[in-house]
């Protein structure tokens, strides 16, 4: 008797928006001065001696590591919000580590048991990965960023400061009044700040959602995610942790123990390293400053305006045309960016260039800028 085939419905995902540049990145890879891609937000500068010492001196990880994070990495968590963020009475039960940001951002409606007829707020103009977490439990997604316009029913708000792709920074009022609404809905609010060491208006960090100022001593349903891909050129260890809420923070935990999301070991050491020197932290930050000292002003005297872009790894360009023949106009010059369909800006009339390239690479797209100027 020949087995029937389970039907099962296909997740209502949409196309993978990096699709639709490969022909504009084989236009630019035909350059014949080569090819620079300014297109993503990978690191390209290594990672640095005191992380990898510390994750190879673990590697002999022949044990099951905690989902939880071992003590030392959450005390190592605790005490950089209370160094770096201003965050001085988080205790371990208010930190978990994840394996990297992106799979906690999409995994969190279903994390918090979120379904079909949920309502899911993100940035009007935003990381795709927000709508793709609401798109794989069947819940409604709603882009605003005015609290006023976060409608009733309402269960998961994220907010992104600085921003991706477009840098904006929220102050702490407008985090304060994020909170405020939230807690009217009676939703969990999840403020992405994994950019935040890379600050150009001032020397410190960008403002928390945690921040006393901001909750007024009341975590109750807020987190806040970081990451050290970014900081700490550690993209590919996938590092990084969620704070905020206990009692939000132990509902991941459980779901994260039944299904194995757990950093490895040697990982955890390795973020223990990074999150303990902020030595290395400034020099790249420093690093990125001055590509962006050189890039910027390049754009600029070749026409184009830079909107907010005040942290972060991208600068906000547009030159008042649809997005994609600015697209197009980088790639005749053997550069590839993003355009900002990607991320809903409407009309797209942005590009987001990125600050993730060599020295030279940033020198010879100046070079190209001033040709076509």
């Amino acid at each position: 008797m020949a087995r029937e085939l389970v039907q099962r419905k296909a997740l209502a995902l949409p196309d993978f928006p990096w699709d639709a540049l490969e022909p504009y990145g084989d236009r630019a890879r035909a350059h014949p001065d080569g090819f620079i891609d300014l297109s993503v937000g990978s690191p390209v500068d290594p990672t640095p001696a005191v992380i990898r010492e510390a994750l190879s001196a673990a590697t002999d990880a022949h044990a099951y590591p905690q989902t939880a994070g071992s003590p030392r990495l959450r005390e190592a968590i605790v005490d950089w919000f209370a160094r770096r963020r201003g965050v001085d009475d988080l205790s371990v039960a208010n930190v978990l580590p994840t394996i990297g940001s992106k799979e906690l951002i999409a995994l969190m409606p279903m994390l918090l048991g979120l379904g079909k007829g949920d309502i899911v707020v993100r940035p009007s103009v935003a990381y795709p990965t927000y709508e793709i977490g609401a798109a794989i439990v069947g819940a409604s997604i709603i882009a605003a960023d005015d609290p006023a316009d976060w409608p009733d029913g309402t269960k998961l708000i994220w907010v992104n400061s600085p921003g991706n792709p477009d840098g904006r920074v929220l102050s702490t009022d407008e985090l304060r009044a994020a909170v405020d609404r939230a807690r009217q809905l009676g939703a969990v609010i999840v403020s992405d700040e994994c950019y935040a060491e890379l600050n150009w208006s001032g020397p410190d960090p960008t403002p928390s959602i945690l921040d006393p100022r901001v909750i007024a001593g009341k975590r109750h349903s807020v987190l806040a995610v970081y990451s050290l891909s970014k900081q700490s050129n550690l993209a590919g260890y996938r590092a990084a942790f969620v704070a905020g809420c206990s009692d939000v923070i132990g509902e991941l935990l459980a779901v994260r123990k039944h299904a194995g999301l757990i950093p490895p070991g040697p990982v955890q050491a390795a973020m223990i390293a990074a999150l303990g020197d902020e030595a290395h932290v400034a020099a790249q930050r420093e690093v990125y400053r001055a590509r962006r000292a050189r890039l910027a002003p390049a754009l600029e005297a070749a026409g184009y305006r830079i909107d907010e872009s005040e942290a972060g790894l991208y600068l906000w360009v547009t030159n008042g045309r649809d997005a994609w023949e600015t697209v197009a106009e980088f790639a005749e010059l053997g550069i590839l960016v993003v355009p900002g369909s990607f991320y809903g800006d409407s009309p797209a009339v942005h590009v987001r260039v990125a600050l993730t390239a060599t020295d030279a690479d940033i020198a010879d797209t100046v070079a190209r800028l001033e040709l076509r100027s």
